[in-house]
């Protein structure tokens, strides 16, 4: 409803000098600005002469509507009263209108307006549920990337020729032989440091020789094929997302699409293959990195010679400690370069997006690879291997 303006001032207030009120009426705002000011002094100026040093009430609670401009001049009417020695009070406020006013005495005072308080409980839960929402529509995009990855893989095995082999191999030697050294150099000092906190221990027991049994058991079932796996993953998974990622900042992802192409199997394949196919060799050589830098620390700390450590190495270990580093290592390597491959897709068109993506491959890849490790721990428990 729209209210009725006025050209005569009282049709705004009405003055009660038995109940000491100033009845404020009518639509109080910016149009009706070229009536109100004007006669503003005068009405000041009558209050002020009848009632100097009382009580003087402005009740607002016949306001038809009321805006900023309203609300300024009933605040300047206020304190024109105080300043006459007139102790003015608003009251009868409509809820409705109290906020206006309250806003419009703090910019006035310099006080800017308390942001709404939050109850940090709910704060805290609903970042946790926007969180775990984010998580879940992550989870489902990968689940449907991988989707697109079996179908290509199935199309693939019907005609071993579309796989670009070119590529597969130049990602071997990127992937594979490239990480050589540094997986090695690592996975050497992992051994030595097992076998000397293992020898601290032991040595009080009298039972340093199962210092290779030790060793044997974490670096060619866990330590060898996990070590390869996280470095991998920061290394060859990080290149994956790069690679893709500039891929997608300069349009040639778009363009391989515009040609017709596949780019699950152009990209992603050739990727996942040379993964699959060198991280059991790596982690097979990291494994036996770890069990000649123990080989070494027991001999040098020990005096256990390289012959017993062989045969107590061959009592200690068996042929099922081998297979369950092969059966984990590709597994690792699927999860490791899928999650590149599709942080990469997931690029934006910025630079900054490239970084924001790699390093949430890196992240990622390692959670997962540590959750499938403690799945396959389980796993290999329950069936005795």
């Amino acid at each position: 409803m729209t209210a009725v303006l006025s050209s005569a001032p009282g049709d705004y207030w009405n003055f009660d000098r038995t109940a000491n009120a100033l009845k404020i009426t009518g639509a109080w705002i910016g149009q009706a600005m070229p009536v109100l000011e004007p006669s503003m002094e005068a009405l000041v100026a009558t209050i002020a002469d009848q009632r100097q040093g009382d009580q003087v009430k402005i009740d607002l609670s016949a306001v038809e509507s009321l805006d900023t401009f309203g609300a300024v001049l009933l605040i300047q009417l206020q304190n024109t009263l105080e300043t006459r020695k007139v102790k003015a009070q608003l009251d009868q406020v409509p809820g409705h209108l109290q906020e206006l006013l309250d806003r419009v005495v703090a910019v006035a005072a310099g006080v800017k307006p308390c942001p709404p308080t939050t109850n940090p409980v709910r704060a805290t839960i609903e970042r946790v549920g926007q969180g775990s929402k984010a998580v879940a529509a992550e989870a489902l995009a990968l689940i449907e990337m991988l989707g697109m990855v079996c179908r290509a893989l199935a199309g693939v095995i019907r005609n071993p020729g579309r796989l670009r082999w070119h590529a597969t191999v130049q990602q071997m030697e990127a992937t594979g032989i490239n990480a050589l050294p540094i997986v090695g150099l690592l996975s050497l000092l992992i051994g030595m440091v097992l076998a000397y906190l293992s020898a601290v221990q032991l040595k009080n027991f009298g039972a340093e020789i199962l210092v290779v049994n030790i060793i044997g058991l974490a670096v060619l079932r866990e330590i060898g094929v996990l070590l390869a796996a996280i470095i991998l993953a920061g290394r060859s998974g990080s290149a994956f997302t790069a690679q893709i990622g500039t891929m997608k900042v300069n349009q040639e992802v778009d363009a391989m699409q515009t040609m017709g192409l596949d780019v699950i199997e152009v990209l992603v394949l050739p990727r996942i293959m040379a993964l699959v196919i060198t991280l059991p060799l790596v982690g097979f050589y990291a494994a036996m990195a770890g069990l000649l830098g123990g080989g070494l620390a027991g001999y040098l700390l020990l005096d256990i010679s390289p012959s017993v450590f062989l045969e107590q190495l061959q009592t200690a270990v068996t042929a099922n400690d081998l297979i369950v580093t092969l059966i984990k290592a590709p597994v690792f390597a699927f999860a490791i370069a899928l999650v590149g491959c599709f942080q990469g897709l997931k690029v934006t068109g910025s630079a900054q997006s490239v970084g924001q993506m790699t390093t949430r491959s890196v992240v990622v890849s390692i959670c997962l690879v540590i959750i499938l490790d403690a799945f396959f721990a389980i796993l290999f428990q329950a069936v005795g291997l």
